[in-house]
């Protein structure tokens, strides 16, 4: 019967939040009524209450107190240091939301609700961990890349190695049958875990990911997606653009805005910074349905200037809004400036303004900002 009630636990771990958290948060059961949590307070509300569970005070992979960031597909608070190798997973594995940085909507509380926090993502994923084999705070990069890898992309902790193999990586259809069985075991939480989820192929995805093993980040960079300026038209008289952004291994994509040539976004994407540093590749696309995604051009940004005025100005105390450098269109020999490029300070945060002109297109420009965030933040 014990056996039994852990099983209930692990497959329901909102059960479990709610028996750590006051009456205010009872909207977080199994009913459809939630329609407290979805004010932005209460939401903003009922994330304090779970970073203030005693469990959550600690990073679930190394031990770091405070940690600030959550990988949400597993429910787990983690530190930046482990922030970082969870991004190189790819959001289809792990995607890592900051809990000051990030605006975090009603639906991502939730899932971080359901999925219990470091307490039940230990218990299940720790499971079968060999003693002494947890990393410590001052583990190696090495050590650390590794231990995450395990943990939560092959799974090697979760079932008695003596008797299974936890993932059936290259046997989909069993693990699409496996979802399925449990389909109507799980809530809200786990649909929405499901969503980042995607089809790979598997050995180029294992290769991958030994080719960023032994990677060290330097820091987060922030990249805010404004606006493209007459884009190419790839459709009849239209097109559905969309922006792919690449550094080393790691890539993220805006949303699609259907039949526009002028699209504004508006998106915040989030990336590790890796050393040595690449740089940012952007690539927009045009979305199509049937057909293989047209391509709408292409531009590279160096982003070594700005880690340099992050880390100059890192503890500056200036709060109006003060220019540090500016790089002239004019003067630009590679032809990418489509306007001046200007990097600024205001309330500690220093940005980059930058418009940039596509190439290997007809035509267009595309309108970005970017930020970067050390470690030590």
């Amino acid at each position: 019967m014990e056996g039994n009630n852990l099983l209930h636990f692990l497959d329901t771990p909102s059960a479990h939040y709610r028996l750590n958290c006051d009456g205010r948060f009872e909207a977080e059961n199994d009913g459809d009524d939630r329609s407290d949590a979805s004010d932005p307070a209460n939401a903003r509300e009922l994330l304090e209450c779970l970073l203030n569970q005693p469990a959550n005070k600690f990073c679930a992979d190394c031990g770091i107190p405070d940690p600030k960031w959550a990988a949400l597909p597993f429910g787990a608070f983690i530190c930046i240091k482990c922030s970082g190798t969870h991004r190189s997973l790819g959001v289809h594995i792990s995607k890592v939301i900051s809990v000051n940085l990030d605006e975090w909507t009603d639906e991502e509380v939730h899932c971080l609700a359901e999925s219990g926090g470091n307490s039940v993502v230990n218990t299940r994923y720790e499971a079968f961990l060999p003693e002494n084999k947890k990393i410590k705070q001052d583990c190696s990069t090495e050590e650390r890349n590794d231990f995450i890898r395990k943990k939560y992309q092959f799974q090697q902790f979760v079932c008695d190695p003596q008797f299974s193999c936890p993932l059936p990586i290259n046997k989909k259809h069993a693990q699409d049958k496996h979802q399925q069985h449990n389909s109507n075991k799980h809530g809200f939480g786990h649909a929405f875990r499901n969503s980042w989820r995607k089809k790979d192929s598997d050995s180029k995805g294992l290769k991958k990911m030994s080719d960023v093993g032994m990677i060290e980040f330097v820091g987060l960079i922030k990249v805010n997606i404004v606006k493209g300026t007459d884009l190419a038209v790839r459709d009849v008289m239209s097109s559905d653009p969309y922006v792919m952004i690449n550094l080393g291994h790691q890539s993220m994509k805006t949303k699609v805005i259907k039949n526009t040539l002028n699209p504004i976004w508006n998106e915040r994407l989030m990336l590790s910074i890796p050393d040595p540093i690449p740089p940012l590749k952007l690539q927009v696309f045009d979305k199509d349905t049937f057909s293989s995604d047209d391509r709408m051009g292409e531009a590279d940004v160096d982003i070594r200037p700005l880690i340099a005025a992050t880390k100059e100005h890192e503890n500056s105390t200036i709060t109006e809004l003060t220019e540090l450098y500016r790089w002239s269109a004019s003067e630009d020999s590679n032809g990418v400036l489509a306007k001046d490029s200007v990097i600024s300070i205001a309330n500690g945060k220093v940005k980059q303004e930058i418009t940039l002109k596509l190439q290997n297109v007809e035509r267009g420009e595309l309108e970005i900002e970017i930020e970067c965030v050390p470690l030590s933040q």
